[in-house]
């Protein structure tokens, strides 16, 4: 079974390639996501790496955590669920006019 990886601090220069390069020498990766801003397209500077096993994982983790990669000293553990998050629509909320009519 997989585990899944989160990786901080990285390189705004860094590719998903660049990445599965360095996460590879603690094992098989089977993915990589880099995570970009949806408005610009630009890196935010963390993303998630998936490994085939918990031992490459915990390889991973003990190996490169603290790493000097592309200048820039990486955190990697292991990933969180994503927390489920409410959507509040602005309609909801109010705001200008508040429904007077003019």
């Amino acid at each position: 079974m997989s585990t899944r990886l989160y990786v901080g601090n990285i390189s705004f220069k860094a590719s998903e390639d660049d990445v599965r390069d360095l996460f590879s020498q603690a094992g098989e990766v089977v993915s990589v996501k880099l995570i970009k801003d949806v408005a610009t397209g630009r890196m935010r500077g963390f993303g998630f790496v998936e490994m085939s096993s918990e031992e490459d994982a915990q390889r991973a983790i003990s190996t490169l955590n603290g790493k000097t990669f592309m200048d820039r000293s990486i955190v990697v553990n292991e990933a969180k669920p994503q927390e489920r998050r409410e959507r509040v629509y602005p309609r909801e909320k109010g705001g200008f006019g508040r429904g007077r009519k003019r």
